[in-house]
Parts: structure tokens; C-alpha cells; sequence
């Protein structure tokens, strides 16, 4: 058997933009449901949701018959978590709160076997297909998509520094954290802010790294595409339901 190929990974390398939508209901019913709507990806959470490594696994399982590669986001850039997260079949991982090059380095080592990382060597994982995959410690890395998130200002000031560590796919720009770490907490889209975005952007593709971002404003989400951020998430699943829903109620109860 094969070791499956990043189709995602593969997208970003080439400059192609990928439309994703961010899944924090932890359901992976609702992970199906995104999954088969056309999205190039989809962020599997569990930073800020009650997701655990088992629900992951559901929630990747109920992804794997659909196009949309699922991106995990890890709740902290933790060589436990990386390893259980990439054990189960993630290919890409969202390393949250990376502020250096040394914190970038430290994430890198998490997702490669020794002697070029940290990372546990187990043979017949969900990742190994239950060790049918041949060479798969020995080739693991080449699917590996690194994403590490940039948000706060000690972050911004070392763009350069963190996408030049080798392996480093893409750099993803936290909105909400980078607002507070800035003065702004609350709020996402502060007009201080929003240039130093811009200029993040261009920064980052200027290294060779794929730019990345969240909003749910459509407009925010063509400039950033247009600014050349490479892989942007235009919504978030418990936004859609929660605003969705009060629209449908308000219809009938105003």
C-alpha cells in the first residue's frame, strides 16, 4: 500500500488557492456534512472546541470518503498531541501560537521520526494503515503539511525567521488573538489591524511560505485572496448554525 498523497500540500506548493470553512462542533456527523459541500478544506479543531483525540478520529474517518482534506488544529504546540493527532491520519496540523523560529523548530521536530525530529515511532497506527504502508517512517514527512499560527506581535515581527524553517508549509494568521495581543481584544476587524494583516500577507508569500486566515466576511476574504493568502477559511460551522438559526427565528418571531 501507498502512503497517501497531500493533495492539499501539493496546492499550496503551487500557489493555488484553497477555500476552506473552520469545524468546531466537534460532531463528526456534521464533519460529513461539511465534507461532501465543496470546500477544498476543512479545519478540524481543538483549540477552542471540546474535541479530543477520539473525536478527531471519528471526525476523520467521517472525512475520508470526501475531496476536502481535513487540517487539525492542535490545542498547543505539544509533542504529545502532535504525535496522537498525526498516529490517527492527519496529514496537516495547525500548530497555534508560534511566535519564533525556535517554536517553529520545535513543531517541525514533533511531526519528523529521528534522527530529523522527536516524533514516537509506532508501526501499526491508523496513519501506517495498520502498517500496510510501506516505508512509511521513512517517508511520512514528504505528506506532512506543517501550518503554524502566527498571532501576536512578536510573531508578525519574526515572519521571515519562522518561514524559513525548512518544512514550514504555511503560516496562518490568528485574526482574533492578534487583535488582543495588539490592544484590540474583541474584535476582529479594527482598522489598525487590518493593514498589518495585508502586510503579513505579502510578507509571507515574499518568503516562499503559503499565507493563511479566517474571516466570515466575504469581502475581507477577497482582499486577503487577493493580497495572496493561499489557503482562507470563509466561515465557521457553529457561525452558520447559530446565525442561521436566529434568522430562520427571527423570521417568525418579530
Amino acid at each position: 500500500m501507498e502512503l497517501p498523497q497531500n493533495a492539499f500540500k501539493r496546492a499550496l506548493k503551487a500557489g493555488k488557492a484553497q477555500i476552506g470553512l473552520w469545524s468546531s462542533l466537534s460532531s463528526n456527523y456534521s464533519v460529513e456534512v461539511i465534507a461532501g459541500a465543496g470546500f477544498d478544506w476543512m479545519l478540524l479543531d481543538s483549540e477552542h472546541s471540546p474535541a479530543d483525540v477520539e473525536s478527531l478520529l471519528r471526525q476523520l474517518q467521517a472525512a475520508a470518503p470526501y475531496p476536502t482534506h481535513p487540517v487539525v488544529r492542535v490545542p498547543w504546540n505539544d509533542m504529545v498531541w502532535i504525535k496522537r493527532v498525526l498516529d490517527i491520519g492527519a496529514q496537516t496540523l495547525l500548530v497555534p501560537y508560534v511566535s519564533t523560529a525556535a517554536e517553529a523548530r520545535n513543531a517541525l521536530a514533533y511531526t519528523r521520526y529521528p534522527p530529523q525530529g522527536v516524533r514516537g515511532v509506532a508501526g501499526t497506527t491508523r496513519a501506517t494503515r495498520f502498517g500496510r504502508i510501506k516505508d512509511y517512517a521513512r517517508r511520512a514527512h514528504e505528506e506532512i503539511c506543517l501550518l503554524v499560527q502566527v498571532e501576536t506581535q512578536a510573531a508578525l515581527d519574526h515572519i521571515e525567521a519562522i518561514a524559513a524553517v525548512e518544512g514550514v508549509d504555511g503560516i496562518f494568521i490568528g485574526p482574533a488573538d492578534l487583535h488582543a495581543s495588539l490592544g484590540h481584544t474583541g474584535q476582529v476587524a479594527h482598522p489598525e489591524v487590518k493593514p498589518l494583516i495585508d502586510e503579513a500577507i505579502r510578507r509571507i508569500r515574499k518568503c516562499g511560505c503559503a499565507p493563511g486566515i479566517l474571516t466570515p466576511s466575504e469581502a475581507d476574504a477577497r482582499h486577503w485572496l487577493a493580497c495572496g493568502a493561499l489557503f482562507v477559511a470563509v466561515g465557521a460551522d457553529v457561525g452558520i448554525l447559530a446565525r442561521g438559526a436566529e434568522a430562520l427565528a427571527a423570521k417568525f418571531k418579530s
